[in-house]
């Protein structure tokens, strides 16, 4: 199955109603077909996340419910649930653990906005910007370890060291991500680990979580595992596009922040690879000094070297190898919408 992207992806495009917009998560305004077909079990999720919140600590609830309000697509949480419901699991415990991956997922946020400096996130002032670093970064712990009290209270240890190893894993991509900061020699490999470590690692382990909770096979909870890491792959590539070519408003953050970051993502490593000597001396100076004001001159580049085709084309064969990795899962709705969000990730526009 091929995906392209933006595109000719009308009928898989999700990306205006629902959750998927950005509302809260038992938002279903302009109903899609999973949005439909997921709406009971995302309003149990959404009534978790609002009980386990509470803290006796005013400024923790009013953080956490800030961030945890400004929506996003979910689209951890909602694999959580798909995958679960495709191996038909007739129990509660997913809506649970939909929460703890929503948990860990925005903790990241808080702690990602504070090492970036971001000040724009889903089209609002980021946490940090509004309430400073410090309570940020202490009420991402607070979210860290309320996941891990809720994950206990499961009682299933496969599922513990899933979500242990996978937290594990993000902080390493977190650390990784920072030792390639400003630096113009970052190769594709070495970013590819970054997003294997720090993005794709969270969407493996809801998709397997998903199939263990449901009792499916390790044949099965490592082809979910595998669709889950391709999905997620594909999600940050289109990020990565999406940074130097997308709308402000549309992808809800400032567009060129990965540069006045100084971050050494995948356009900018073909470029460096692939651009004439003058190219890569530019792209050189703005990873190494963060400089934006070059952001214009360095969209041209990429854009005419073909580094977004080429960043696109990767992020379509991981949603090619996501849609593969579950083409022995019965036939069902379900899993008709998990190859649908495959589709979602590369034809989005933010």
């Amino acid at each position: 199955m091929q995906f392209k992207q933006n595109h000719g992806m009308a009928s898989y495009n999700l990306g205006h109603s629902g959750f998927f917009a950005g509302l809260p998560l038992s938002a279903t305004n302009n109903p899609n077909p999973i949005t439909e077909l997921i709406a009971s079990d995302m309003s149990e999720v959404n009534q978790v996340i609002r009980n386990k919140l509470h803290s006796e600590v005013p400024l923790v609830n009013q953080i956490a419910e800030y961030i945890i309000s400004a929506g996003g697509k979910r689209i951890r949480p909602v694999l959580v649930l798909l995958v679960a419901n495709a191996y038909q699991y007739q129990g509660k415990h997913h809506h649970e653990l939909a929460a703890i991956v929503e948990f860990i997922h925005t903790a990241t946020l808080l702690h990602d906005d504070v090492v970036d400096e971001s000040s724009l996130r889903r089209g609002r002032k980021t946490a940090n910007a509004l309430f400073g670093n410090a309570a940020s970064v202490l009420v991402g712990d607070f979210l860290y370890s309320r996941a891990f009290q809720m994950m206990v209270s499961i009682n299933n240890m496969q599922i513990m060291q899933i979500l242990a190893d996978a937290t594990n894993v993000i902080a390493e991509g977190e650390v990784l991500q920072l030792l390639n900061m400003h630096d113009p020699d970052v190769t594709e490999e070495r970013y590819l680990q970054v997003i294997r470590s720090k993005t794709a690692k969270l969407f493996e382990a809801a998709a397997e979580i998903g199939a263990l909770i449901a009792g499916a096979n390790p044949q099965e909870i490592e082809a979910a595992g595998e669709y889950g890491r391709s999905l997620g792959t594909a999600f940050q590539l289109i990020d990565d596009v999406l940074d130097y070519s997308g709308n402000a408003e549309d992808i809800g953050k400032n567009v060129g922040d990965d540069l006045r970051e100084g971050k050494p993502t995948l356009p900018l490593i073909y470029l460096m690879k692939n651009g004439n000597a003058a190219e890569q001396e530019l792209v050189r100076a703005c990873i190494e000094n963060g400089d934006e004001s070059k952001f214009d001159a360095i969209l041209k580049a990429i854009t005419s070297s073909g580094a977004l085709a080429y960043t696109q084309n990767e992020a379509v064969k991981a949603a090619d190898r996501a849609a593969a990795a579950i083409v022995s899962l019965p036939e069902s709705s379900y899993k008709q919408a998990m190859v649908q969000l495959c589709a979602f990730a590369v034809g989005r526009n933010h």
